[in-house]
């Protein structure tokens, strides 16, 4: 569609960055106003309300994505979500560590991009962390572990997705929205915080219908993405120190977007807060986290917002089971280290 709007001087990558810019903006306004965030959403002490926030954001990005393939306008079809061959063990391992490093860090990668851009010196480390951890793990040292484990695969033919299972996307995106917005309406927000979260789960669908059809050109094609931060934190990181060499793309533009929209939001609203850490030991654990993101991110296919809020709307089997993995060690974490009230971690990063 792109090569029809009439842009003389603007190629479809370039428009890609500006895109990205703008939807980075709006996802770390409405996210830094919510506190959008999956890890509080499991074992936070407002797990109820950060809950609502989640699932009504879940239920406007499933909504809007399956409008969109239903209207022709976008398909999965060759996506890395829906591989014929989905590699089970290294969603199942992946996720377990990413769930398990959110709960150390206090946040997942998209909740600490949001916290960076309102001060808070301990998000910006461990996402420096998180995108180095995740670049080695998908083409550096770590690469072999990614390799390994990816090789352990689970055929599932043409049955990748919940529209192949009987009832069609249809039923299953009605279940799913439902139960989400039933999650949501009894959450005990106000009416404006749902607003700000269905909004925000609307950038999903508004991502997608940008990158794979209002930007699609059959001559300078891009890729087809919408939310996520496991990729785009490491393309930010090499952009920043090789911006001669590598260029800018949507998820880099995203990632600079989502610390520029927190940031304004936290000015506007006064509730930017330089933060730092407060121990060595505090340090470590927080490095920790974000090293078990880092690997965990790329193993499972993404974050709780690439693979939960972007991917489980595609109905994607490996994207569900990601996130159910993420979940699950994310309690598992928190039995492990005695933390059952939220009392026992230090509230560094929220």
């Amino acid at each position: 569609m792109f090569e029809n709007l009439g842009f003389d001087t603007l190629t479809a990558p370039q428009a890609a960055v500006i895109f990205g810019g703008l939807v980075g903006v709006l996802f770390g306004l409405l996210a830094e106003r919510t506190k959008f965030c999956f890890r509080r959403a499991l074992v936070g002490e407002d797990r109820r309300a950060a809950a609502g926030v989640w699932f009504m954001a879940l239920a406007t990005a499933l909504i809007g994505t399956q409008a969109a393939v239903a209207a022709g306008l976008i398909a999965f079809d060759d996506h890395r979500f829906f591989t014929a061959d989905m590699p089970v063990l290294a969603i199942l391992v992946g996720g377990a560590l990413f769930g398990a490093g959110m709960v150390l860090t206090r946040g997942c990668a998209s909740r600490l991009t949001v916290l960076g851009g309102t001060g808070n010196l301990r998000a910006l480390f461990v996402i420096l962390v998180f995108a180095v951890i995740a670049h080695a793990t998908l083409k550096g040292v770590l690469a072999p572990v990614r390799t390994t484990l990816g090789s352990v695969t689970l055929p599932l033919g043409d049955a990748v997705s919940l529209a192949a299972l009987p009832g069609g996307a249809l039923l299953w995106s009605a279940v799913i929205a439902v139960a989400a917005l039933f999650v949501a309406l009894r959450s005990g927000n106000t009416p404006g915080i749902l607003v700000l979260a269905a909004l925000l789960g609307l950038l999903v669908p508004l991502a997608w219908v940008g990158t794979g059809y209002v930007l699609y050109d059959d001559f300078d094609p891009i890729a087809m993405e919408s939310l996520s931060f496991t990729s785009p934190a490491t393309e930010a990181l090499f952009f920043t120190i090789a911006s001669t060499s590598i260029p800018a793309g949507f998820g880099t533009a995203l990632v600079g977007g989502v610390l520029l929209g927190a940031l304004l939001s936290s000015l506007v609203f006064r509730s930017f807060k330089w933060q730092s850490f407060t121990s060595p030991r505090e340090t470590g654990r927080y490095a920790a986290g974000a090293a078990l993101m880092g690997v965990g991110g790329v193993l499972a296919g993404g974050c709780t917002v690439g693979a939960g809020l972007s991917g489980v709307p595609t109905l994607s089997l490996a994207a569900i089971l990601a996130l159910a993995s993420i979940a699950g060690g994310a309690l598992a974490a928190r039995w492990a280290i005695g933390d059952r009230s939220g009392a026992g971690v230090p509230v560094a990063a929220e």
